[in-house]
């Protein structure tokens, strides 16, 4: 069991798997019940499978604000932003949060995308002075989700209020500091604590006894695709052109040149893009990643990440996916798997009250 693990050892009865390129634990021995807390109550679960890279030098401002599709350049110290990093095709390579620590800068992303993030980003580092470092063994990381998020933090002594999106401060955990960070959906209560991998362990601990309720990635899964979340690798892939991914607060229109801008901007100055993304509720079984979906007798997209959400009338299966505008402009129903499916908006908003 690897250091990670180790500090929660205690709470551990269920199943390891891999998620976004790490070894994590999949499930504590329920799943339904998992997910109920971070529908109902607060759910806490390792971030190892997130990584952090730090930017340092004079020109790491202007140099990444002209290679992610957001805007880095007015950041305020202690906040972020979401965005992606693009070929000079405009395909996605990858997606990311980019933060202003003062005198760095923090990328974090998951574990699966380190290593093309970090080739990118060297590639094309040529005259400028940026510096990558490897900030993995600085900081380690603990999420904490649900609408009792608030109030477990608070008996920790932590204030979350005026917090916004992707903003951090710094608190005090016996007598060390620790960073809380507001996660990025404005819709949902969830936050990120990163702290030195010695404090792991006690932060954990601390957390479950202020009342959080141990949470596998089986069921973030299930919540992600409920709040209509796309994962890269998943939902987001390098064919992928950004309009498509309807992931509006990762583009900025007004912050000049990055790589792969010109077929962004040609995108929007000559209308929407054919595919979008979108969620549908399926009346039948799982269909795999991957599936077709028909609509008036054509292939009209595909599926990409699918699940069943517990609701009081049973199971309802919901699958998150691309298909073309045309097909669903008159009606939404169409066929996955040879189910009846209807494509609708997301979030699933029904789905999410708990």
């Amino acid at each position: 069991m690897t250091t990670t693990l180790q500090a929660i050892s205690a709470d551990f009865s269920g199943h390891m798997g891999e998620y976004a390129g790490a070894q994590t634990p999949a499930d504590f021995g329920d799943v339904r019940t998992e997910y109920a807390a971070l529908r109902k109550g607060c759910g806490v679960y390792l971030l190892n499978w997130r990584t952090k890279i730090g930017l340092r030098g004079q020109d790491r401002v202007r140099w990444l604000n002209g290679m992610i599709t957001n805007n880095v350049r007015d950041l305020a110290i202690g906040h972020g932003a979401y965005s992606f990093l693009l070929n000079p095709q405009g395909r996605i390579l990858g997606d990311l949060n980019a933060y202003n620590d003062g005198e760095s800068l923090i990328v974090d992303t998951d574990l699966s995308q380190r290593e093309k993030v970090v080739s990118t980003f060297d590639h094309f580092i040529i005259m400028d002075d940026v510096e990558i470092v490897d900030l993995q063994d600085v900081y380690s990381a603990i999420g904490v989700s649900g609408p009792r998020s608030r109030e477990v933090l608070q008996k920790l002594g932590w204030n979350t209020d005026g917090l916004a999106t992707l903003q951090f401060v710094t608190v005090d955990f016996q007598g060390a500091p620790v960073r809380l960070v507001r996660g990025g959906d404005p819709l949902h209560e969830g936050y990120e604590i990163w702290s030195s991998p010695e404090m792991e362990g006690p932060l954990w601990h601390a957390l479950t006894a202020a009342g959080a309720n141990p949470v596998g990635s089986a069921a973030l899964e299930m919540d992600r695709i409920a709040r209509g979340i796309p994962r890269y690798g998943q939902d987001l892939r390098e064919r992928d052109l950004p309009q498509e991914t309807e992931q509006q607060r990762a583009l900025n229109f007004n912050k000049g040149c990055y790589v792969g801008q010109e077929i962004v901007e040609r995108i929007r100055s000559r209308g929407n893009v054919h595919r979008t993304f979108t969620g549908f509720r399926i009346n039948g079984p799982l269909p795999a990643p991957g599936t077709k979906i028909e609509a008036a007798g054509k292939e009209a997209g595909e599926v990409t990440s699918v699940t069943a959400l517990p609701t009081g009338e049973g199971e309802q299966v919901v699958a998150l996916g691309y298909i073309r505008r045309e097909a669903i402009a008159t009606r939404r129903d169409v066929l996955i798997a040879g189910s009846p499916a209807t494509a609708c908006d997301l979030p699933f908003s029904d789905l999410l009250v708990g």
